[in-house]
């Protein structure tokens, strides 16, 4: 049954993005809608097909600067999770500021990071990580602070010591808690990447989406936007795919009901 309705749901997306896409078309077909404004999803066809070499080589350098400051942030991120955890003054210390630099717009902060590192994909690199190292702490922290409490206290009268606490007890009750944050952070480190391509670089989408701006070239750049979309999205899937992989026990109850059904 669940099975069915999901199924239906998938369907239903399908149909309304399918005449969506139909109409986009009908209405360009017939210019009601201006070129200049959005090209038809034929037009934006006909660009990855006529492209396809530029966006391919341009799509690879946003992916590696995407994924190298996905993996700092990370790694960075959950560090520090288990650092604030552990010491309640450096969390006091740390969340504000954490905080304060989620309400700096990249975009202002691109340019800076660029005077201090230069055009080459150090001053990327930290972008993404300052963007999409949030999530993932606030995510964790989010996990620890709902790991059962009688648990906690029956391993301490057993003599555990903080890091067997932490490694069979919190870190498990917290994976969900960090898939939910890492799926946020991977569409967040394409968007990084880009602007921070805006910005100053000399390769990737962002550069070429600038190119194909002042080119006038407005089928390109929807060919781009779209391109990023996709790759966020099956990066999206393939963190969600690692997760059913890791965190089998959640999933068990689903495939569970599904059996009996």
């Amino acid at each position: 049954m669940r099975k069915s309705k999901n199924l239906s749901n998938d369907h239903i997306s399908s149909i309304t993005l399918l005449f969506i896409i139909c109409l986009w078309q009908f209405l360009g077909h017939f210019n009601l809608l201006p070129k200049f404004i959005m090209p038809t999803p034929l037009e934006i066809f006909n660009s990855f097909i006529k492209n396809y070499e530029q966006l391919f080589f341009h799509s690879k350098i946003t992916i590696i600067e995407a994924l190298l400051g996905l993996f700092f942030g990370t790694v960075i991120a959950c560090i520090l999770a288990f650092i604030m955890d552990s010491f309640n003054i450096i969390h006091r210390a740390v969340y504000p500021l954490l905080v304060i630099t989620q309400t700096i717009p990249i975009i202002a902060i691109a340019p800076i990071l660029v005077l201090w590192l230069g055009y080459g994909i150090a001053p990327k690199i930290v972008l993404i990580i300052l963007t999409t190292a949030f999530p993932i702490i606030i995510s964790i922290l989010d996990g620890f602070k709902n790991v059962d409490k009688d648990t906690i206290k029956l391993l301490q009268i057993m003599n555990a010591t903080k890091w067997q606490i932490l490694y069979h007890i919190k870190i498990p009750a917290s994976l969900s808690y960090f898939y939910a944050g890492l799926r946020v952070s991977v569409s967040y480190a394409f968007i990084a990447a880009v602007v921070a391509e805006w910005l100053g670089g000399v390769e990737g989408l962002g550069v070429y989406m600038i190119r194909a701006k002042k080119l006038f070239q407005y089928d390109t750049m929807f060919a781009i936007i779209i391109l990023i979309s996709i790759i966020s999205l099956v990066s999206m899937k393939i963190v969600k795919m690692s997760e059913k992989k890791i965190i089998k026990w959640k999933y068990l109850g689903g495939r569970d009901e599904k059996i009996n059904l």
